[in-house]
C-alpha cells in the first residue's frame, strides 16, 4: 500500500494524502522521501494550480513514527543528522512551493504534523482537530519544525507549546493563528471546496510572485530599499501578459455591466 496518495483533478488541484492510517499517518523515512519527491515534481508542473494536503483515516498526522525514532537512536550521529535534515528539507520544499497550499487537518496533529500545517499558506481544521508538540515528553525537541512554527505563531506561543507538550484544540489554534478556519467535521469538504474555488480565481503567476515577494519581506525593516524592491516587483508584474489580460478582462466586464444597466 502506498504511503502517499496523489491525485490531480482537471482544474489543476493536486491532492496529497498521507496514507499510513494504522500509524496515524506518522512519518517514517519512506513517507518523508515520498512527500519530498511529490512536492518537487508537482511544483514543477505548469498544469498544477494549487496543492491540498490531507491525512487518511481518523488523524491528520501523528508526527514522527516512534519506531522510526527508536531505530534512529541506534544510528551514528551523522546518520541521525541526515535523517533529521531529510525531514527539514521536505518541510522547506513545502514552505517554498510556488503554488498556493492548503492543509485540511482533522483529528490528531502532532509534532512534525504541526510543522506541515505551519508551512502551508492556508489551514482549514475540523472542530475535532487537536494539536500538540509532545516531543519533550519523549526526551527530544521539535528542532526541525521550530523555525516554521515561530514564524507562524511567534516565539511566545512556540515556547509554551514546546515546553508544556500540552494539547490544544481547534478553537485555541485558531486564536493563535496556527489555523485560519475551523469548521464542523461534516462540513470540511464544503469549506475546502470554497477555499479552492477562491484560490483558483487568482492568476497563477501573480500568486507565485506574491509568495516569493512576501518571503523576501520576512524580517526586514520597511525602508527605502524594501519599498524600491516592492515597486520593481509590481512594475514587472504589471508588464506581464497575464496581468494585461486580467486587467483588460476586468475593465471589459465592468463596461459590460454598465451597458446592461
Amino acid at each position: 500500500m502506498p504511503v502517499l496518495l496523489e491525485s490531480v483533478d482537471p482544474r489543476g488541484v493536486a491532492t496529497l494524502r498521507l496514507n499510513r492510517p494504522e500509524k496515524r499517518n506518522a512519518f517514517d523515512g519512506e513517507l518523508v522521501a515520498a512527500l519530498h519527491e511529490a512536492l518537487q515534481r508537482l511544483g514543477e508542473r505548469n498544469d498544477v494550480r494549487l496543492l491540498t494536503l490531507e491525512g487518511a483515516g481518523e488523524n491528520f498526522c501523528a508526527g514522527a513514527d516512534i519506531d522510526w525514532m527508536v531505530r534512529g537512536a541506534q544510528k551514528t550521529l551523522y546518520e541521525n543528522e541526515e535523517d533529521a535534515f531529510a525531514l527539514a528539507a521536505m518541510l522547506l520544499r513545502l514552505d517554498r512551493l510556488s503554488k498556493p497550499t492548503l492543509a485540511v487537518a482533522h483529528g490528531g496533529v502532532f509534532g512534525a504534523g504541526v510543522g506541515l500545517i505551519a508551512c502551508c499558506d492556508i489551514v482549514l481544521a475540523g472542530d475535532d482537530a487537536y494539536f500538540s508538540l509532545s516531543e519533550v515528553r519523549l526526551g527530544v525537541t521539535p528542532a526541525m519544525i521550530a523555525p516554521f512554527l515561530i514564524r507562524a505563531i511567534g516565539m511566545r506561543q512556540t515556547r509554551r507549546l514546546t515546553l508544556s507538550g500540552e494539547s490544544i484544540f481547534a478553537e485555541a489554534a485558531l486564536g493563535m493563528g496556527l489555523v485560519h478556519q475551523v469548521r464542523p467535521k461534516g462540513q470540511l469538504n464544503a469549506a475546502r471546496a470554497l477555499i479552492v474555488e477562491g484560490l483558483l480565481g487568482g492568476a497563477a503567476g501573480a500568486q507565485a510572485d506574491a509568495k516569493d515577494f512576501l518571503e523576501r519581506c520576512q524580517g526586514r525593516p520597511v525602508d527605502d530599499e524594501l519599498l524600491r524592491e516592492a515597486a520593481h516587483s509590481l512594475a514587472l508584474r504589471r508588464s506581464t501578459d497575464e496581468a494585461r489580460e486580467r486587467l483588460r478582462a476586468f475593465l471589459d466586464k465592468g463596461r459590460g455591466a454598465k451597458d446592461a444597466v
